[in-house]
């Protein structure tokens, strides 16, 4: 659905919402609502019935509720959108991020960020997708989506990952058609010959599937072009990942004399996206400050969250939103990109968005004000003075993350006993 029928939709259901309607479970009161696929930034009141949101309104009645939230003074937004994670976790020792310890169990690293959708790039190919859904979409909370690795195997490290002979898109594509609601791209990492095998096979699976292609670029010496990778080899609508990287093997967006190459907003004006995908190497302040002081902004805003990033200078999605905060990204700009936009980016518009009906994946946002720090993956320092937290997060309509209570009644409220 387009924005604007779901917002014609949106704005006449919430109206013919009648007064005496059987209670909502739970109301969100008094917060403001950034919801940008709906064009809405404004102080109002969410209800949830169900597992849909109910009602969107500024005045909707407590007494119509089961429970009530108080969102003063907080930000109410989607469900949050990670593009970039690595979720396939396993315990083969060789499998990196297939099946291996590198990459993470979803609900541990979710609900708390208010990420209720996590997209695992790369993590399984055609092979072994069926093993990582068995496994980890089907056993997780947290919705769980897929970019297709090209190669068969997946991203298990090493020599797998160069083995032209295992990328095929014909089956990649045959796969991604299998699980249409599950599977929404193909993936490109790590190929480090001095060719475009890889990408144009990725963007040939793309193609035969009707599915965006994420791209992590470098590796090779020389270097490839990335001019040709954004101009000439990837479709509107596929993305460059680690949007502000300075690694071995590529070209980084910002060059030596700390100007934007003309090339990358060309890019950007022919429909390439730029996805941040911060990791553990893929995010210096060398190139995001410059590149946004010149007002070049992610599309994208996700985390690339694994073992190696979690405790290191990545931490979560909301950490890395605060950074492009205080980079001078509007608020409503930072949320859209961590929203509406990966959900048009993987082309699931029924994600992102709290128009009346939808999905009530919601996160409760506070905007603290002092002073803090952020790191780099080379360890600089940035200091900021705003940083977002999550209070709050429903999945489905159900309270999966809850920091201070605010959905649940003072314990003196309950009698002895119970």
């Amino acid at each position: 659905m387009t924005t604007a029928p779901r917002l014609a939709l949106w704005l006449s259901l919430s109206l013919a919402v009648p007064a005496g309607a059987q209670p909502y479970d739970l109301l969100i009161r008094g917060g403001r609502l950034i919801d940008p696929a709906n064009r809405v930034d404004a102080v109002m009141d969410v209800a949830v019935a169900g597992s849909r949101i109910a009602a969107v309104g500024e005045r909707l009645e407590d007494a119509e509720a089961e429970t009530v939230v108080d969102a003063s003074g907080l930000i109410v937004t989607p469900g949050l959108i990670d593009l970039h994670a690595h979720l396939f976790h396993g315990t083969q020792a060789d499998s990196a991020y297939s099946d291996g310890p590198n990459a993470l169990p979803p609900d541990g690293f979710t609900f708390r960020s208010g990420v209720t959708t996590a997209v695992d790039v790369g993590g399984s190919g055609w092979r072994d997708f069926p093993r990582f859904k068995a496994q980890v979409v089907d056993r997780s909370e947290t919705r769980v989506l897929a970019f297709l690795n090209i190669v068969g195997s997946g991203m298990k490290g090493g020599p797998v990952e160069q083995d032209l002979h295992d990328m095929v898109p014909r089956l990649t594509a045959l796969r991604a058609a299998e699980f249409p609601d599950l599977i929404v791209g193909v993936k490109v990492a790590h190929y480090e010959g001095a060719d475009w095998e890889a990408v144009d096979r990725a963007v040939a699976a793309g193609e035969a599937a009707g599915l965006p292609v994420m791209v992590d670029f470098g590796g090779t010496d020389p270097a490839l072009s990335l001019e040709a990778l954004l101009l000439t080899h990837l479709r509107p609508g596929d993305v460059l990942t680690h949007a502000y990287a300075h690694v071995g093997g590529r070209e980084p967006i910002v060059g030596p004399d700390a100007v934007l190459r003309p090339f990358v907003p060309r890019a950007r004006e022919r429909g390439v996206l730029f996805d941040v995908g911060h990791g553990a190497g893929s995010f210096v302040f060398s190139q995001a400050v410059p590149a946004t002081r010149q007002g070049f902004y992610p599309d994208t805003i996700s985390t690339d969250l694994h073992r190696a990033s979690m405790n290191a200078g990545m931490k979560d999605l909301l950490n890395v939103m605060s950074k492009l905060l205080n980079l001078g990204m509007p608020v409503a700009d930072v949320i859209r990109a961590a929203s509406a936009e990966p959900a048009r980016v993987i082309r699931r518009e029924d994600l992102g968005h709290l128009g009346v009906g939808a999905e009530a994946d919601v996160a409760v946002l506070r905007l603290r004000s002092g002073d803090f720090g952020f790191v780099d993956v080379r360890g600089d320092r940035l200091e900021g003075g705003q940083k977002l937290e999550c209070e709050l997060t429903l999945r489905g309509g159900r309270v999966v993350w809850d920091l201070n209570g605010l959905s649940r009644p003072p314990w003196s409220a309950n009698p002895p006993g119970e």
